[in-house]
């Protein structure tokens, strides 16, 4: 068997849009903190203009580079990856994720205790040692759905009853199963991944990871979080505007929507779902017409948002 072809017990993929600096930052802990088990690296530059492909090539010679012409979307970046990985598990990671503590060979040890491992996070803490909760979600329901629509969720965070998606105030340092684990620090046995064919490259970017967890549960195949590995996350490094952000989101859940529920629960989902962005736009030209309206930045963005229903719809 060619060098080149031996497996290792980790393909560790990384796909990067504009995130030159983080990028390496992101690589070179990879290589500083997993020390304890074999790995190959696989980038996937999603056609940035910030000279991300060169500066990675130039520092990190010996990894498997993608520079793409064309950003392809997180879930087509990552299938491009995974094709090529020679791992047994594949360990996705954001470019803005920082690795502590040999967090890819702590997951993987957990993985390799398990039975029949399914899909597995970490933990993730913010830059300042706070905890970043966004590892892990619930799966999104029709009473989340309500509890959004009826701004609930914002008005009570983190409440197990009104926010469930957000698993409430849990700190993600005990062992439990979830309905999501992020794409942002991401194990899954490679036999699993091909299983289910990788992401669905209909999500471009965000919801991916939420359609990964549903499909490998209809195959028996659970969603757990284990503290024992810890990344770093910065959160929301290559998506600068936050509109932007807010259509792609509430696209990919009312994808998710269509795809897994009943046609009838799908129905009435997507009228909430559009029900509740009506009224945080109502909102929005209410706070616009107080004396310090200025102070609202969100108002503008959902009033964009609901002008360009079209795209999300």
């Amino acid at each position: 068997m060619e060098p080149e072809q031996r497996p290792c017990d980790a393909t560790i993929i990384v796909v990067s849009f504009n995130t030159r600096a983080l990028t390496l930052e992101c690589l070179a802990s990879i290589y500083r903190e997993s020390t304890a088990l074999s790995f190959e690296v696989i980038v996937v530059d999603n056609a940035s203009s910030d000279g991300s492909a060169a500066a990675i090539a130039e520092s990190f010679p010996d990894l498997a580079l993608h520079a793409l012409e064309r950003n392809l979307g997180f879930g087509a970046a990552n299938n491009l990856a995974a094709a090529d990985a020679r791992g047994e598990f594949l360990v996705l990671l954001n470019p803005d994720t920082r690795v502590t503590d040999d967090a890819v060979g702590a997951i993987v040890r957990h993985a390799r205790s398990l039975p029949a491992p399914g899909i597995i996070g970490g933990r993730t803490l913010f830059a300042d040692g706070t905890l970043n909760p966004t590892s892990c979600w619930g799966a999104p329901g029709l009473w989340s759905t309500f509890c959004r629509a009826a701004c609930l969720s914002s008005l009570f965070p983190r409440s197990a009853l009104f926010d469930p998606t957000s698993l409430g105030r849990w700190q993600r340092d005990t062992e439990r199963e979830v309905g999501v684990v992020s794409g942002c620090f991401l194990l899954i046995p490679r036999a699993l991944w091909r299983r289910l064919d990788g992401f669905d490259e209909a999500f471009f970017m965000y919801g991916e990871d939420v359609d990964l967890a549903l499909r490998a549960k209809q195959l028996g195949f659970g969603s757990r979080i284990t503290p024992t590995a810890t990344v770093v996350h910065v959160g929301a490094a290559s998506e600068r505007v936050r509109a932007d952000k807010l259509m792609r989101l509430m696209g990919a859940h009312r994808r998710i929507m269509r795809k897994h529920w009943s046609r009838p629960r799908a129905a009435l989902g997507l009228r909430l779902h559009a029900a509740g962005v009506l009224a945080r736009v109502v909102g929005a030209r209410l706070l616009r017409r107080l004396p310090r309206a200025g102070r609202f930045s969100g108002a503008a963005v959902w009033i964009e948002v609901w002008r360009r229903r079209s795209e999300w719809r």
